[in-house]
């Protein structure tokens, strides 16, 4: 087996050296294609979390005591954060999965960035890529997830995303408090020569029966020496009851600094001697650069360079490629690439319009039958006395981050350094290693905050260009950063999806069948191989989550997709699929109570009979609702993503053609909670979110051109269309679930229920309009 990169020709491996079996590769097909040895490692227990490859980096005096953990002559405690800040709060929430278990204030705790190692990678985001129905339970579904757990541990990808971060963390981080906390007591022990049990911690103090205490900072080398053969096993966790700092409210970390512009993004990134570049990239979707006059811009002021950085993105179908203009200052760069004459070749995606596109899958919704996601019963079912029918359409959506694309590079003396803002580091460094062609060894990287990623920043394009042009540097570093109209109309985008929807009531209005295919292109198919090598084949998940794995109990269903592949490029985008198949699957439900004549609250709760928290979170936010406002009708949506339950009502108004929304209760139940304010923060977010695409978001194309170009023709929702958010947290005593992102998928079907009952008009495609 060997390395190939997406233009079918052997990879060499870093450096430049023979290509040679890759350990990502190995996995998976052996996984795929050996049966005998999957089982046998499979096995075999999961590699250790604790501990990383290379000693721990601290500062001066400092002690580390595992891979998470370091102890500083200060009293404070060094936690190591491998989850990208982009606004969702894991510098506050991770933090306090440590403190809580090493007894230790939250005020006391430092931010470590994460090296590059294994153990910082995401294992929950790739074992919850398995098609599963959230109520399916057993042997082959445990079965899968445990390998899937152990090939994440093997690949180790460090990865921001899927609502995941709590949730992959909330083991591996608690262990590694609660070993380092055993570590000190166990020093304190053999110093004091007292028995382990007749010690407690509380505060950053070991403390005695006695009335002896000592601080963790002078225990520190002595616990490193006594307790370095403690592992995860030998700890036990705290029950819940017992927590001190998880479930309470505790300010943002990040605040401060924001509040005050110290803190640093990637746009902020400043490195001596640094030059900037903006780029020129191709106007039509797949087109290419057929030559340039660099002679014509050379003399415009602080030009320094012109590089093309097309060969840089190889396989990175729809990336970007282009040509940089390299100059003293951003603004001269950018005026430069303005003015740069290139002549492009417009590839043959030239002919793509957005009516073409759903025509597409519309016919193939009519010839295909698609993957079928989940199925029980017949749809053959008799006594129907009603059925109903609809389709529905949702278009490509841009991430329109408030920070556009930026990556700082350098690359001197055989060694690349990298300030990004990436929610996958790991990746980073392997794609900068890759077009500098050296070992990813030889690849460091500064994670930076991020002005909002929503799965933008899983990408790595940005960071194949900035290299590409800190190659031709001389040792230079370079800032490239996009406009805002590049990153608009060069973005990865939300996929465009078509919907059908059949039902079949009996003569009460319970529904005997229900029947959904839909058809959209999979992101799957193109981000594995533009961003790890992997080949992207087979069903995605993410094509139907959200209709498939539903959580309304009718007996007779089909669930079933058709991929029709996309010219246009496609990547995560926050909720990913739940953010339309949401829409589609309440919307349609909402059509169906009023074919059954029954109030569409009543409709859900009796379909909700075996699944008692979904009731609770749905009966929780209609009762905080209260009751409509003269003018105005209430629209109600449930719906599961990424483990939580979330249920929303939506206060609306409708005058003339201009739709309100004026209030919106949402109840969810996540779990535990870690901390209840950035829940709360981050379903505010998630409904402002939803609703810029609910009311306003679309990405249309036109001769194979983005129509949309910035905030002007691609709205977000202003402050003054903000709706005021109310947050219910249901209790739960189950493991924390997602929060980032369960938010967004209910908002627009609870929107379009409401401007049914004033209007009496069924809105079956996104943006929502009356007009």
């Amino acid at each position: 087996m060997r390395d190939v990169d997406g233009s079918g020709k052997p990879a060499l491996e870093q450096g430049g050296a023979a290509p040679r079996r890759s350990r990502r590769r190995f996995l998976i097909g052996g996984l795929l294609g050996s049966g005998a040895l999957v089982v046998g490692w499979g096995m075999q227990p999961p590699r250790q979390r604790l501990h990383t490859a290379e000693p721990l980096p601290v500062e001066q005096g400092a002690v580390a005591l595992n891979g998470w953990v370091a102890l500083n002559p200060d009293g404070t405690v060094s936690v190591v954060v491998p989850r990208s800040e982009m606004g969702q709060g894991v510098h506050t929430a991770l933090p306090m999965l440590v403190a809580e278990e090493l007894d230790i204030g939250l005020d006391r705790v430092r931010i470590a960035p994460a090296p590059i190692d294994k153990i910082f990678g995401n294992l929950t985001v790739l074992r919850e890529n398995l098609p599963f129905h959230p109520d399916q339970r057993g042997n082959v579904k445990d079965g899968a997830q445990w390998m899937l757990s152990k090939i994440g541990r093997e690949l180790g990808i460090m990865f921001t995303g899927g609502s995941t971060s709590v949730k992959d963390a909330w083991l591996p981080m608690r262990e590694a408090g609660a070993v380092a906390r055993a570590m000190l007591v166990k020093a304190a022990a053999a110093d004091w020569k007292l028995p382990a049990a007749q010690l407690r911690t509380e505060d950053g103090f070991v403390i005695g029966d006695d009335g002896r205490r000592a601080s963790y900072a002078s225990l520190a080398a002595r616990a490193a020496e006594v307790g370095a053969g403690i592992d995860a096993s030998d700890v036990k966790l705290k029950e819940p009851r017992a927590f001190r700092l998880i479930g309470k409210a505790a300010p943002r970390r990040d605040t401060p600094a924001k509040v005050d512009g110290s803190a640093r993004f990637g746009i902020d990134a400043r490195v001596p001697g640094m030059l900037y570049a903006a780029v020129k990239m191709a106007p039509t979707v797949g087109g290419s650069v057929a030559s340039f006059d660099a002679a014509a811009i050379k003399a415009m002021p602080g030009v320094t360079g012109v590089v093309d950085i097309s060969s840089a993105l190889d396989a990175r179908a729809g990336a970007g490629a282009g040509v940089a203009v390299v100059a003293r200052s951003w603004w001269q760069a950018k005026s430069a690439a303005a003015a740069l004459p290139v002549d492009w070749n417009a590839g043959e995606g030239a002919a793509l319009s957005s009516e073409a596109i759903f025509a597409g899958f519309a016919a193939a919704l009519d010839k295909e039958s698609g993957y079928t996601y989940f199925e029980s019963g017949t749809q053959d079912v008799a006594n129907v006395a009603k059925t109903v029918s609809a389709e529905y359409r949702a278009p490509f959506l841009a991430h329109a981050a408030m920070e556009p694309v930026n990556c700082t590079a350098q690359v001197a003396d055989g060694k690349v350094r990298l300030w990004a803002s990436t929610q996958v580091p790991s990746i980073a460094v392997d794609v900068a290693a890759k077009v500098a062609g050296v070992a990813r060894e030889d690849v460091s990287i500064e994670v930076m905050l991020l002005g909002g990623g929503f799965g933008r920043r899983l990408e790595g394009d940005m960071v194949a260009q900035a290299v590409a042009v800190a190659m031709q540097t001389a040792g230079r570093p370079v800032q490239l950063i996009w406009t805002r109209e590049d990153d608009t109309t060069h973005d990865v985008y939300r996929p465009a999806a078509l919907a059908r929807f059949t039902a079949r009531l009996d003569a009460a209005g319970n529904i005997l069948a229900w029947d959904n295919k839909s058809a959209s292109g999979a992101i799957g198919h193109q981000y594995f191989p533009r961003n790890l090598g992997l080949p992207g084949v087979g069903p995605d998940k993410t094509t139907a989550e959200g209709e498939y794995d539903m959580q309304y109990e009718i007996d007779n269903q089909r669930i079933a997709h058709v991929i029709v592949d996309s010219a246009v490029p496609l990547g995560y985008w926050r909720s990913v699929g739940h953010s339309h198949n949401a829409f589609f699957k309440e919307a349609f439900l909402d059509e169906v109570a009023h074919a059954a004549g029954q109030d569409p609250v009543s409709y859900r709760r009796a379909l909700l009979a075996r699944h008692p928290r979904h009731l609770a979170v749905l009966d929780r936010a209609v009762a905080a609702a209260g009751p409509v406002p003269a003018g105005r009708a209430h629209g109600v949506a449930l719906h599961q993503s990424f483990g939580s339950i979330v249920a929303q009502v939506a206060e609306v108004s409708v005058e003339g053609t201009d739709i309100r929304v004026h209030r919106v209760v949402c109840a969810i139940d996540c779990g535990i909670v870690v901390n209840p304010n950035i829940v709360a923060q981050q379903m505010e977010g998630a409904v402002v979110f939803g609703l810029s695409a609910a009311l306003g978001g679309e990405i249309t194309i036109k001769d194979g051109r983005v129509q949309q170009t910035n905030y002007g023709d691609y709205p977000v929702l202003r402050m003054d269309r903000a709706p005021m958010v109310e947050t219910i947290i249901v209790p739960s005593a189950e493991p924390p679930e997602g929060v980032g992102e369960p938010g967004v998928p209910p908002i627009a079907p609870a929107v379009a229920s409401a401007v049914f009952q004033l209007t009496g008009k069924r809105l079956r495609s996104l943006p929502l309009r009356l007009a």
